[in-house]
């Protein structure tokens, strides 16, 4: 097992289950209303049932209360911390003092996390929160690894430093942003963000000698996504991220889709555990990233980039297209349940057909496991039949594989 903790979203109890199975070693989670997130599936209920089965099998759950709070939210905060005490949560993720003082007098036994959202750049605000009462910081995705190393070089040893090395990234500052609350009075600070960032706009300016005349200055005659980021990945730093001794590799995404949270964890998983493997044995400049790359770039993506991470001037960061697409794989299946004569119950996500390429998302190995579909048969029937569309949510079917897989396996399909 990595020293370096591997930290996956769950946006719901399914999707904790899956980031287990894949690697991670904590997931974070929280429910709509509580934790930038607004539609997250997480309700009280279900938030202790995934504590509960992480405990089972040896992992965390770190719940996020990391709004910025009004008054009248704060019934319902001291409410929630009290259920998190009662299911032991392992931490609390919160940037706003008035949630953090309210944590340490009802739950002092729970860790505190703070939320990226408070934008830690410096060793001396971690060690401001740290005087605070934080376990753990959680700091600003614009940092430079000269600046991670200075803070990791001179950090307390007691203070763990969290970071996000794979995931979308904000056009505002980690975060801190007005502009969704201002053109669709949705507040992104208390996780209803309508990603305005996202929108495609025209820019027009108005000559200085000519009031009310206006200029388009857009990027091609559809607009321009001026504000839309690409993904930060880092997973061509793992060496060095490894070797400065951060505690935790978190990433975003808990709105994403099982097959994304799968296919990035099992990546970031066997990439940390290879390195560290080649380091233990002084074969540190064998570490390859392109397989790992390779796996990313199987998902759904805004274009990668390092952010600030390699250069605090990189310009590299802009999605000018606005485009979100893998034309070449997408998410093809989960498995439900094994039968027999190689038989499995699986619930489909997008169409498939006899001769259809799949991939299996093996949990332990990013090696290729794939197979063409040769027999799919009727869930309700055993009648075979030669191609299924996902009609309804959570449509089934039988298909034979000739591989052995446990439920929750992942497949994708090749276009």
């Amino acid at each position: 097992m990595s020293k370096a903790e591997l930290l996956a979203p769950a946006g719901s109890l399914e999707k904790a289950k899956i980031a287990f199975m894949y690697g991670a070693d904590a997931v974070y989670a929280g429910t709509a209303k509580l934790s930038l997130r607004s539609r997250a599936e997480l309700n009280d209920d279900t938030l202790e049932e995934t504590i509960k089965y992480a405990h089972s099998i040896g992992k965390k759950v770190y719940v996020a209360l990391n709004i910025y709070a009004k008054d009248t939210d704060y019934e319902e905060i001291e409410n929630q911390i009290k259920i998190l005490k009662k299911a032991h949560a392992d931490a609390i993720i919160a940037s706003d003092p008035g949630i953090i003082m309210m944590i340490k007098n009802l739950a002092p036994e729970i860790d505190i996390h703070i939320s990226t959202q408070a934008n830690t750049v410096s060793l001396h605000t971690a060690e401001f929160w740290r005087s605070f009462g934080a376990k753990r910081v959680i700091i600003s995705r614009e940092l430079s690894k000269e600046r991670i190393k200075y803070i990791m070089d001179h950090k307390p040893e007691d203070l763990e430093i969290e970071m996000f090395i794979h995931g979308a990234i904000c056009y505002a500052y980690s975060g801190r942003c007005y502009l969704s609350k201002y053109l669709a009075n949705r507040d992104a600070n208390c996780g209803d963000c309508a990603q305005p960032c996202r929108w495609q706009y025209k820019v027009t300016a108005e000559e200085v000698n000519n009031p009310g005349s206006k200029i388009n200055i857009d990027f091609d005659e559809k607009g321009t996504y001026l504000f839309s980021s690409k993904d930060m990945c880092l997973i061509r730093q793992i060496p060095t991220l490894v070797d400065m001794g951060v505690e935790s590799f978190k990433i975003e995404g808990r709105l994403k889709t099982d097959y994304y949270l799968a296919t990035v964890v099992r990546a970031y998983r066997n990439a940390i555990d290879d390195y560290e493997k080649l380091k233990a044995e002084g074969k540190e400049d064998e570490y390859d990233a392109s397989k790992y790359l390779a796996e990313l770039e199987k998902v759904k993506t805004r274009g990668l980039s390092e952010f600030y991470f390699s250069d605090d001037n990189n310009q590299d960061i802009h999605d000018y297209d606005g485009k979100s697409e893998n034309l070449e794989y997408e998410y093809g299946a989960r498995i439900i349940e094994k039968q027999e004569n190689g038989i499995y119950i699986a619930e489909i996500k997008n169409k498939l057909s006899i001769g259809d390429k799949l991939e299996i998302l093996l949990p332990d190995s990013i090696e290729e496991c794939s197979f063409n579909i040769e027999e799919l048969y009727d869930i309700k029937n055993d009648k075979a039949i030669d191609t299924i569309n996902p009609g309804i949510k959570g449509q089934q079917v039988k298909i034979k594989i000739p591989y052995e897989l446990v439920p929750g396996t992942i497949i994708r399909r090749k276009r």
